[in-house]
């Protein structure tokens, strides 16, 4: 298996407070998203690629008020108490996933490390280039798991949303990530294709460098 990062995720109590958030923090604007029926979510994106991370992107999400209600769990820990207090006060990093080209395999593969990534999901969103097409893993209770450092898997259709994304002046210079059991993480990692990883032992989480206009920014994820 192949597996690459495709995006972080950064959750914001509404999509306003996002993009405000990404004006001040990072000194963009975040470029134009998509609605996500299957969810109630709704979000903004821009380019974070490089050479050392090709395709790579950020998304702000939010829970979309003028969806009807996904009749489940959300993803991402959307619907999370503690996860939602703490997005009144700022929006937050709560999750990076991964690009994989099999997406079943990969969940067979964390399952031999005891691990429920959930079940695979098609998805889909309209864009002014056509329909956007992916399945995703998604648990039951949407729960990131490892404080979000263990990532969703994502297996693209025949478009990746990076495609059409102009350079935004903001890009990903480099990425760890934080387990009480770095080991197991790292095992857990590296049977579906992400190897090499930088895993610090301590509270479950992630951690992201990026390069800006306004200088060097580190976000880090909160439990």
């Amino acid at each position: 298996m192949t597996a690459a990062l495709d995006h972080l995720v950064v959750a914001a109590r509404c999509l306003q407070d996002g993009v405000a958030w990404c004006e001040a923090t990072l000194g963009i604007t975040p470029g134009a998203g998509g609605s996500h029926p299957l969810m109630g979510t709704h979000n903004r994106l821009f380019s974070i690629a490089t050479p050392a991370f090709p395709r790579a992107y950020f998304e702000i999400i939010a829970i979309d008020p003028a969806a009807a209600a996904p009749g489940r769990t959300r993803w991402f820990d959307l619907d999370d108490a503690a996860l939602r207090e703490g997005m009144t006060h700022t929006p937050q990093l709560v999750h990076w996933v991964a690009r994989v080209d099999d997406v079943a395999q990969a969940v067979v593969a964390l399952r031999t490390h005891g691990i429920d990534r959930g079940h695979v999901l098609a998805a889909s969103r309209d864009t002014p280039r056509g329909t956007l097409r992916w399945q995703i893993t998604v648990r039951d209770d949407g729960q990131r798991l490892v404080g979000g450092a263990l990532p969703t898997l994502i297996e693209w259709g025949d478009t990746h949303p990076a495609d059409a994304m102009p350079p935004s002046g903001v890009t990903l210079s480099g990425m760890r990530l934080r387990a009480r059991d770095p080991a197991a993480l790292a095992g857990a990692l590296d049977s579906i294709g992400l190897r090499g990883m930088v895993i610090d032992e301590g509270s479950d989480g992630v951690q992201f460098e990026l390069q800006t206009a306004l200088g060097r920014v580190v976000l880090s994820s909160k439990l």
